[in-house]
């Protein structure tokens, strides 16, 4: 225990392109795989590959075996290399292990040993009893991965369990009694046991999270005998698209789900299933399974190989049938899964006021022919699609004698209160619209006045050089007039000259002013 919680503090920053076992264990005389997955970089497939101990103080990295055809001499005959670049992985293996052996390495690619790498701890131990190697398992980001239990120490009947190590100890995830941890739910699975004892883990929807060091196996948590450690590793980049896990639909009507594959992948068998505490019920399959509850309502139609899909029906909803599915795709050991949740919404309970329309001009539809016509007109896409609803009486499970009265109630009921329905939704749209005539109403009125503003202006500017080019008139004509020789004015013989000086005196005051006029 102690090792794995060195391990935990010891992990260092690895590269998203790389990934490997984090944490090696060996036996004296005995021997050592490793293997280490790069990114499909055409840059990686040929480039060198290699396997380098650090020593010293400063951390060198000093290259034990390489893609060059290069191995140390304390390695010779008992050190090897591959490279499968179809895979993109490479192997090491080490074999005639010796104490001195253990420490901490590298494996990376780059032509020289700073570049890409991921750090590993090589333990060597004494035997007898030396613990196995944790199993390595690498994930996708948003994918599936499916992992082999097989405790060491079979104790039939035993609680099966699966839990994440930590600094305080190996918290469980879940268990084969129901228990699952929240931030797991809908998404991991126990798988009943087999005859060998060995059971399965399944998770899917991967998260960066969920990387680390976990234990699996049977029995009491305490009892190390029976578990097995894994170390699982979830890549940072990934191909599969985010997908919406969410499917919804109405009581009576149908729900539409796509699934996803590897294409490359020959999948035996494609299946849809119930998920509820920590396992996974069988609904039904490409080998035409069928549970009894989802009996004439289910089909898994549209297998596409070449694209990697195929789609599940789900008709005549029901209440109870709400809650977390996973569709898969099963070959041998292997399998690849992705889980949604449909929520079923109840129907409106039809009005009593109304009454029943003559039967007379219905033809009865069986759920069967109901269920052939809907991929006809569904657009699926991802996993979560539309919700069509249908009239009810059609997928509504009804004996012959009240099939018509059904029918009929679906449609009055529906059309008496399809105004109460859309009154909600009509309104606001009213309410926009008067909004936006009103809005083009004061715009109009504005740009209107703002015309006349300035006809306005143009009239006053216009009547303002008009009466300017008048006044320029005006002050020509007494410039001329003033131009003609001035008139001398003569008094009269026999005027009185003291009266004509008076005048040129300063009348004093408007009473002499008065007088004089």
């Amino acid at each position: 225990m102690a090792v794995f919680i060195v391990l935990l503090t010891l992990l260092q920053a690895v590269s998203s392109a790389l990934y490997g076992p984090r944490l090696l264990t060996g036996e004296v005389g005995g021997s050592v795989t490793i293997k280490c997955f790069y990114s499909p970089m055409k840059a990686n497939r040929h480039d060198r590959k290699y396997w380098c101990k650090i020593s010293g103080a400063r951390r060198v990295c000093n290259t034990i075996i390489s893609t060059n055809n290069f191995i140390s001499k304390d390695y010779k005959d008992r050190a090897s290399i591959t490279d499968f670049p179809k895979n993109c992985t490479f192997a090491v293996q080490v074999t005639q292990l010796e104490q001195n052996d253990a420490g901490a390495y590298r494996c990376g690619i780059g032509s020289n040993n700073k570049a890409l790498f991921v750090s590993m701890n090589l333990t060597v131990l004494e035997g007898p009893n030396v613990p196995k190697s944790p199993e390595f398992v690498l994930g996708e980001l948003r994918g599936s991965v499916t992992i082999q239990c097989q405790p060491e120490n079979v104790k039939g009947g035993e609680k099966k369990f699966w839990c994440k190590l930590g600094k305080t100890g190996c918290s469980v995830i879940a268990d084969s009694d129901g228990y699952v941890a929240r931030n797991y739910e809908g998404r991991i699975s126990i798988t009943p046991e087999e005859s060998s004892g060995t059971f399965k883990i399944l998770i899917n929807r991967l998260k960066k999270e969920d990387s680390g060091l976990y234990k699996c196996g049977m029995a009491m948590l305490g009892d190390s005998g029976s578990a097995r450690t894994i170390d699982l590793q979830v890549t940072e980049e990934s191909k599969v698209p985010r997908r919406l896990s969410i499917l919804n639909g109405a009581e009576g009507s149908f729900v539409s789900a796509k699934c996803h594959y590897d294409p490359q992948r020959n999948y035996e068998m494609k299946y849809w299933c119930s998920w509820k505490e920590a396992g996974c019920s069988l609904v039904a399959d490409t080998n035409g399974f069928v549970q009894d509850a989802f009996e004439g309502r289910i089909q898994i139609i549209s297998d596409n190989q070449k694209n990697g899909t195929f789609t599940v029906v789900m008709s005549h909803l029901e209440e109870k049938d709400a809650g977390w599915y996973w569709c898969g795709a099963k070959d041998g050991d292997r399998e690849q899964t992705s889980s949604m949740k449909l929520y079923v919404q109840k129907a409106p309970v039809p009005s009593a006021s109304v009454s029943p329309a003559s039967p007379t001009s219905v033809s009865p539809a069986s759920p069967t022919s109901a269920l052939h016509s809907i991929p006809s007109h569904v657009n699926v896409i991802n996993q979560t699609y539309p919700v069509s609803r249908v009239t009810e009486a059609i997928l509504e499970k009804t004996t012959p004698e009240d099939r018509f009265v059904t029918f009929s109630n679906a449609v009055y009921d529906s059309s008496s209160t399809s105004e109460l329905q859309l009154l909600p939704v009509v309104m606001p749209v009213l309410i926009v619209l008067l909004l936006l005539v009103a809005i083009i109403i004061l715009v109009f009125i504005k740009v209107k006045l703002q015309k006349k503003k300035e006809m306005n202006r143009s009239s006053v500017r216009h009547l303002e050089a008009t009466v300017t080019l008048s006044d320029m008139k005006y002050s020509e004509e007494q410039m001329e007039e003033n131009m003609d020789p001035p008139k001398q004015c003569e008094p009269e013989l026999g005027h009185d000259k003291e009266h004509s000086s008076r005048l040129l005196k300063d009348p004093g005051g408007p009473d002499e002013i008065s007088k004089f006029f």
